[in-house]
């Protein structure tokens, strides 16, 4: 069984069942990324330590018995469009190349009480104008079914890493195709 090619579904069953650790599956994520990512480029930050401490957390609660729900101990990535507490978020632009906030997106809030685990923020489009997913500033994300390709944009490093088993679920965002177009090109 590969861990990095789970569904959420299948891995929160596996996690309820003690058959696997959120420690385990988030290795098996962090070792992926290490093999896969230098090729396809998904990722603008990678957050390993903050995702092993998540993951350190979720277990010792799941030992003690409070499990938070299905999301718990879920290796996920998000659009490096949301902003994220003490994380760089830099929505593909330079411009922002250095902004750390000190809250979370509401949708981040809710990934964190629902104890989901962060591998870190996704390469996009700049400023999420633009279907694919070519940035001259982080580098372009390449498609993981054919590097030749793009992904689509502008969510297309969460499209390439949910396709190339770099996490178990990605947070992206839509307003013309942002995430339909990646999630259509990369097949997930």
């Amino acid at each position: 069984m590969s861990l990095t090619h789970l569904t959420i579904n299948q891995a929160a069953v596996l996690l309820a069942r003690g058959e696997i650790s959120p420690l385990e599956l988030t290795r098996a994520h962090l070792e992926r990324i290490q093999q896969v990512d230098g090729r396809l480029n998904s990722f603008i930050t990678l957050t390993p330590e903050l995702a092993l401490q998540q993951a350190r957390q979720a277990e010792a609660e799941m030992l003690a018995g409070m499990r938070k729900g299905p999301l718990h101990g879920i290796p996920l990535a998000l659009k490096d469009l949301f902003e994220t507490a003490g994380v760089r978020t830099t929505a593909g632009s330079s411009f922002w190349a250095e902004h750390v906030t000190q809250t979370d997106a509401a949708a981040v809030q809710k990934l964190r009480a629902a104890g989901a685990v962060l591998l870190g923020k996704l390469n996009m489009h700049e400023i999420a104008l633009g279907v694919t997913n070519e940035n001259p500033h982080f580098g372009d994300t390449c498609n993981p079914h054919n590097l030749q390709c793009i992904p689509g944009g502008s969510s297309g490093g969460a499209g390439a890493a949910l396709a190339a088993g770099l996490c178990l679920g990605a947070l992206g965002s839509d307003t013309g195709g942002s995430i339909r177009i990646p999630a259509s090109l990369c097949g997930v």
